[in-house]
């Protein structure tokens, strides 16, 4: 018995119906004659995020340097305004 390989698209209709569609993941496994741990496997992989939300995925690093950077900025306002004061 040799290894079933799926396409990609087959894959995310898969998981497609287990993410928006809400249906039970043994379900669409004995519909699609697949087994359910393929499709939790796809569930992991990835193969239902949209290009959107991994678009989101990746921004989130520059997301996270501004919040730090406004952050290390305003501490640096406080540090002038203070040694103002004190000159």
């Amino acid at each position: 018995m040799g290894v079933a390989v799926y396409s990609d698209e087959f894959k995310r209709e898969a998981v497609k119906q287990v993410v928006e569609g809400g249906h039970p993941v043994a379900e669409v496994a004995n519909r699609l004659g697949v087994s359910s741990k393929s499709i939790y496997t796809w569930l992991r992989d990835g193969h239902g995020r949209s290009r959107a939300s991994k678009n989101a995925e990746t921004m989130d690093g520059p997301r996270d340097e501004v919040v730090r950077l406004k952050n290390e900025l305003k501490r640096t306002k406080e540090e002038r305004d203070i040694l103002r004061k004190a000159a």
